[in-house]
């Protein structure tokens, strides 16, 4: 098995961002150099998946609107994760592209995404309804952890999901994965219960508007507040007409604006836990301080430099008169890059391992899907 320490080292550089723009020249050691020309990148072959998986998904939006491009994403990856031809080609060859989509791709596209925001529509909501986003969020966000900490899920899988479905879906997840530095294995269930439960809200949530009495604005905050992915949140809203689509888009992003001090709060938290395990397992403080071998010496920032470049983006949009047709290529450019990065998050995920161990994960999930959606209802009532 000559080629798996050549493939290991190219999984290491797109991760650490050394290798993103290597080619395979300089350690064609082993089967990868034969397989592939020498200018061509190792992540070549993953990124050039990912793009063709997001026109194709952009091909089934086109073809049935009601599906979200981003959820088309996901879904064909996890497709592809389930084909035992494809996921031998996913684990071997086309797994440095598919990791550099999933992580550098995700992050460019998250930045991009505050381009979509102004502070001004945010201040147009008024103080009691961004008051309002912001306790759902975080009452969702605590008790999905909580009961995710209860039923015992492993690893991450407990603020993943709680990241998923209190703030942005599975950029959220993504993003959240990069502080706590989640796993692949982890990362794959709570975007497959953010994907099934946003996808259900699709055709669940426009049945229950007439029967509440909502109208258009009403029921366009009440998604904003309670669906995952931006996306999910465009195609449930617009069964209700302009308006509905415009207090929900509004409402839904400054949500994801939560995102960074919620990134921040958990970094917090992270590195306080890692500084307490040193030092209640350090037999010589001293010289782990020389060596430098703690936990928290390799933990990543605070706030993340993506994070940091979304509020940055977010900042731009405010006070910089941009052009139309230059937020138009940003937006195009935005789905792109998330298409691509969703559609190799979903090939990470394996519904055997899901059968095995993921029926306590759906519990908490069905369970915070519920919660915001009646917290969600009660706000509108309140605010309305």
């Amino acid at each position: 098995m000559a080629s798996d320490p050549a493939l290991l080292a190219a999984v290491m550089a797109v991760e650490g961002g050394a290798g993103t723009g290597s080619t395979g020249g300089g350690s064609a050691g082993g089967s990868g150099s034969r397989l592939t020309p020498t200018w061509w990148p190792r992540w070549g072959a993953g990124v050039v998946v990912a793009g063709v998986a997001a026109l194709v998904a952009l091909g089934i939006h086109s073809l049935v609107p009601a599906v979200p491009l981003l959820t088309a994403a996901v879904g064909l990856g996890m497709i592809a994760g389930q084909i035992p031809a494809s996921q031998r080609l996913l684990d071997t060859v086309l797994k440095p592209g598919i990791a550099l989509a999933a992580r550098r791709l995700l992050r460019i596209g998250i930045v991009l995404l505050g381009l979509k925001l102004s502070l001004f529509d945010i201040a147009g909501l008024g103080w009691p309804t961004i008051i309002v986003i912001v306790l759902i969020v975080g009452i969702t966000f605590s008790a999905t952890l909580g009961l995710g900490k209860l039923l015992r899920l492993p690893g991450t899988q407990p603020i993943l999901i709680a990241a998923g479905f209190s703030i942005c879906g599975a950029s959220a997840v993504g993003a959240m994965s990069a502080v706590t530095r989640s796993k692949d294995e982890d990362q794959a269930t709570p975007i497959a219960l953010v994907t099934l439960c946003g996808t259900l809200a699709i055709f669940i949530l426009p049945v229950l508007r007439l029967p509440l009495g909502l109208d258009e604005q009403q029921f366009g905050m009440w998604v904003g507040l309670s669906v995952h992915d931006v996306g999910q949140v465009v195609a449930t809203a617009q069964i209700a007409g302009p308006a509905a689509l415009a207090v929900a888009v509004v409402v839904k992003l400054t949500r994801v604006l939560t995102l960074a001090p919620m990134v921040a709060i958990v970094g917090l938290v992270e590195r306080a836990r890692d500084a307490r395990e040193l030092r209640a397992g350090a037999g010589n403080t001293a010289e782990i301080k020389r060596s430098g071998s703690g936990t928290s010496a390799k933990r990543p920032a605070i706030v993340p430099l993506f994070i940091a470049g979304f509020l940055a983006a977010v900042v731009v949009r405010t006070v910089v008169p941009l052009p139309g047709e230059l937020l138009s290529v940003a937006d195009m450019l935005q789905t792109a890059l998330l298409a691509m990065a969703l559609f190799a998050l979903g090939s990470n995920i394996r519904f055997a391992a899901l059968a095995r161990t993921g029926w306590r994960a759906l519990i908490v999930g069905l369970a915070s899907w519920a919660l915001i959606a009646v917290l969600s209802l009660g706000a509108v009532a309140i605010l309305t």
